[in-house]
């Protein structure tokens, strides 16, 4: 099981989006920069450059808040509502996140620890996409 501590540092991302509704691919390639912000918190925050098809770059950013708690980690949206749970070890399932009529559900894989990967698939009437994230530590906190 890992802790906030292994979590905390800067990440390289890449992450392929394959998107079945608008019949198209995208792939971003970034940063995610985990930083403490309290007793078992951390703040996540992406940046990088997110290219649909053939299109032009574009700047993509978000940001989360993580809470540690006992065996799980609480993840939030910056607004502070809740997204999703997920217990930080293995190959594992996340909590689903239903979004109005779109539905979220997650799987992460820390079995190749420090790289790890989350893989989301979105369904609903306006969605359609599966994306896999991998990150890969670059610097400790």
């Amino acid at each position: 099981m890992f802790a906030q501590s292994d979590f905390a540092g800067a990440w390289r991302m890449t992450r392929h989006i394959d998107d079945r509704f608008a019949k198209q691919r995208g792939v971003f390639f970034g940063q995610a920069i985990l930083t403490s912000s309290g007793k078992a918190v951390l703040h996540y925050h992406e940046a990088g450059q997110l290219r649909l098809n053939q299109g032009p770059a574009m700047r993509a950013e978000r940001d989360y808040i993580w809470q540690f708690e006992n065996a799980h980690v609480d993840v939030s949206f910056a607004d502070g509502r809740t997204f999703h749970r997920f217990v930080p070890e293995g190959h594992i399932a996340g909590t689903d996140h239903p979004c109005g009529d779109d539905y979220y559900t997650v799987r992460y894989d820390f079995t190749k620890w420090p790289e790890w990967q989350a893989v989301w698939s979105v369904t609903g009437p306006r969605k359609d996409y599966t994306s896999y994230t991998t990150y890969v530590r670059i610097s400790d906190a």
